[in-house]
């Protein structure tokens, strides 16, 4: 029970990097002439594998990992040196200071913290003072391995343990490790440089390579940010990062060009895959959408996969994918499925669109062949008739209605081209309408001067007969009741009028603006004359519902003229 435990510990890595310090604080103490120098450094790197956050323990150990194990090994065995010691203790000291950022746990980043003060005081305090052999510094060196070191290990080992979660523990970050390497380097190559040049100490040199070094990146701290009319550092490392393989903004330039170009989204799919070709890390592609799939390229065991939407796109690279690479691959994929959606949706929206004008067209035609089956029963009543004007007013009526007929047949051959509507003097269609529903008890109100001017005939036929069919229908059910028809010339206005009851309240909420349910029906004849009359340039709304007067109108909007046709004022 004791040794899993004690396996339980060692997994969770901290007590693995307190045993792999003491193995190489002893090793350091005794020096690289000792005999016991060699295991002890070799028992620190097989520490050292076990705990390593670059590779996972579940995983198998690749070839390259194999030769920088061996590598280090014989260098442990056969060219040990303070000089190889130092490259260790500066690799070491990238690696940990580039972790230290990963944890949110307060006590596992002090955990962290101590260990790059060890590692730091370990290498200029004592490895490199025997490298430069400055005996005034090895002294102190030796004091500080002695007391003061063990007792930085003895409180990491007793700082509180939080675990911390798996995906963290083995997240490194490849900027910040190699720029601490480098930054821990030149330290040391600066104070070789001041001792050899300046002939100083090696502690005055550290002490002026640090000087020099902490204004270096106070200029470059101030650099970053934009200042004093300059863009900074950052907006151009940013953009630098941006450019994978090929210019970013050329590459995002040309996949909106494509979006633009492309007439649907699975066109555009494949121009965009096309794309992604230009980056030389990748080697295949393979998608997969709704109703769509496909592949390019070669497949490789380097893959990831992202979805975006319904979207699913598997990437294949020729090398590892790092972080940084994986980042990009995020937002590369997620401006394409923003593109194809986009695509998709405006796919949509044209179906829905050619839906909705056949539905529209219709609608309108079933209603104008039930306002013609209308004007067909009254012009057969008339022929039954046997007065004299009844041979008259068949010859007026029927060329009308022939040409309502022959217009209606010309939208049922062609439902998305609406063709165009012919237009009759105002005066004539006033006069084809009474006479067309002569024999109906209407009261008709017109000026005695109704002038000439051109109007569309078949939207008013629609809208009328729409209107006057309902309110005969309603004397049907309300015996007794009057019904109006008053028109105006200037500004042009059509009313219909009956004396019924008041159409329900939500009812007339929702009436010209959707198909409402009623007892005659669902009133899509008068939601469709309303969005006709819109779409022309003039307005039917319910303008009266009170008890005995219940009136609709159709009137033109402003800025439109009499014909239907947008009103243009000519610039002096």
């Amino acid at each position: 029970m004791l040794t899993l435990n004690m396996g339980d510990r060692l997994r969770t890595g901290r007590w693995l990097l307190l045993a792999m310090l003491g193995l190489l604080h002893g090793a350091l103490l005794l020096g690289v002439e000792s005999t016991w120098v060699h295991p002890l450094l070799l028992a620190h790197l097989g520490l050292f594998l076990l705990w390593q956050p670059l590779w996972r323990g579940e995983r198998e150990v690749g070839r390259g990992a194999l030769v920088f194990i061996l590598l280090a090994s014989m260098v442990a065995i056969f060219w040990l040196s303070w000089w190889a010691i130092a490259f260790w203790l500066t690799g070491l000291f990238g690696l940990v200071g580039a972790r230290v950022f990963v944890f949110r746990d307060r006590w596992t980043r002090l955990l962290y913290l101590s260990l790059i003060v060890y590692l730091l005081a370990v290498l200029l305090l004592w490895v490199v003072p025997n490298i430069f052999s400055a005996q005034s510094t090895i002294e102190v060196g030796r004091i500080m391995m002695r007391y003061v070191l063990p007792l930085l290990i003895l409180v990491m080992a007793i700082l509180p343990l939080n675990k911390e979660p798996s995906d963290n523990s083995q997240s490194v970050d490849f900027i910040y490790s190699l720029m601490l390497f480098m930054l821990l380097t030149l330290v040391v190559l600066g104070s070789l440089a001041f001792m050899t040049l300046a002939q100083l100490d090696y502690f005055e040199s550290l002490l002026r390579t640090l000087f020099l070094i902490g204004l270096v990146l106070l200029a470059l701290g101030g650099l970053w940010s934009p200042r004093f009319g300059f863009s900074g550092l950052q907006i151009m490392f940013s953009r630098y990062l941006l450019n994978v393989g090929t210019p970013f903004e050329s590459w995002l330039s040309q996949l909106t060009e494509a979006a633009h170009r492309e007439p649907d989204a699975t066109s555009y799919l494949r121009r965009a895959i096309t794309l992604l070709e230009d980056f030389s890390w990748l080697s295949g592609f393979s998608w997969q959408s709704a109703g769509v799939a496909g592949q390019s390229g070669q497949f490789s065991e380097y893959s990831v996969v992202v979805q975006e939407g319904e979207l699913r796109l598997t990437l294949y690279a020729k090398q590892p994918l790092n972080p940084t690479l994986l980042l990009h691959i995020q937002l590369l994929v997620q401006l394409i499925g923003y593109f194809y959606q986009a695509k998709q949706r405006e796919q949509s929206l044209r179906d829905i669109t050619r839906l909705q004008a056949v539905y529209e067209t219709g609608s309108r035609l079933t209603h104008d062949l039930k306002n013609m089956l209308q004007s067909l029963l009254s012009l057969t009543s008339i022929a039954q008739s046997r007065e004299e004007r009844a041979q008259q007013l068949l010859q007026q009526q029927l060329p009308l209605l022939t040409q309502r007929i022959e217009m209606t047949l010309v939208k049922l051959q062609q439902p998305l081209l609406e063709s165009e509507t012919p237009h009759l003097a105002l005066n004539v269609w006033w006069e084809a309408l009474r006479l067309r529903n002569q024999y109906r008890a209407i009261d008709w109100h017109a000026p005695d001067d109704l002038p000439g001017s051109h109007i569309p005939a078949a939207l008013f036929d629609c809208i009328m007969d729409n209107l006057i069919d309902n309110a005969l229908r309603k004397r049907q059910s309300e015996s007794g009741i009057t019904i109006s028809v008053e028109i105006q010339a200037e500004p042009l206005r059509l009313t219909v009028c009956d004396g019924g009851y008041p159409i329900a309240e939500h009812i007339a909420a929702s009436l010209l603006r959707g198909a409402v349910a009623s007892e005659n029906g669902l009133g899509i004849g008068l939601y469709q004359a309303a969005r006709w009359a819109s779409q022309m340039g003039y307005r039917l709304a319910l303008v009266s519902n009170q008890a005995g007067k219940v009136c609709f109108e159709l009137r033109v909007e402003e800025g439109q003229r009499t014909d239907g046709r947008s009103s243009v004022t000519a610039l002096p």
